[in-house]
């Protein structure tokens, strides 16, 4: 199947407006997991990006693997959950050059069209290796992924992939599946 960003000559889509933009673009937040897997998550979910020191998360005993801990947010306890680990991948305290501080996108439950209202938790802090910016995406281009090529943890959060001129693949996780996951587990 051939990539939504180009058109069968290789060119661009002339679809675009004056901003540069193709039209019914959203816009996602790109971030970095390790091992070197770029992913993608709609920024209207996103309250914001936070960097906080390690040791200011506090240890639940007897959590699930991938939560970390809890860590004081505005006053609020805001659950820290390693994303890598939740869909598959390297767990956090298993990654070389882990640092003191870490990069958590504070991701909560939104009024998206159709979408049932989770129960239980509505706000939590996706730890990532970091952040580095937001793409302006067009959802009809979103690829289907091939399931065999995809760790099993992630088949529930994934909503598929892009790929960008240079080559990079986008892998887009669902927002609404990785609330309603930490919810069901």
């Amino acid at each position: 199947m051939q990539s939504g960003f180009f058109l069968s000559s290789g060119t661009l889509s002339a679809n675009q407006d004056t901003s540069g933009r193709e039209e019914n673009t959203v816009q996602f937040l790109r971030f970095h997991l390790v091992p070197d897997t770029t992913a993608i998550l709609p920024i209207n979910q996103v309250t914001e990006v936070i960097t906080i020191p390690q040791h200011q998360i506090v240890p639940i005993p007897h959590s699930k693997p991938y939560v970390m801990g809890v860590y004081n947010w505005r006053g609020e306890i805001l659950w820290m959950v390693d994303l890598g680990h939740l869909i598959g991948l390297t767990p956090w305290y298993e990654q070389q050059g882990s640092m003191a501080n870490l990069s958590a996108i504070v991701l909560h439950e939104g009024k998206g069209k159709g979408r049932a209202k989770t129960a239980g938790i509505k706000t939590v802090g996706l730890l990532v290796k970091r952040v580095e910016d937001i793409e302006w995406l067009n959802p009809d281009f979103l690829e289907s992924p091939p399931v065999s090529a995809v760790t099993p943890e992630l088949v529930p959060f994934l909503q598929g992939y892009w790929v960008k001129n240079d080559g990079t693949m986008l892998m887009s996780l669902g927002s609404y599946a990785i609330l309603q996951g930490l919810n069901n587990s």
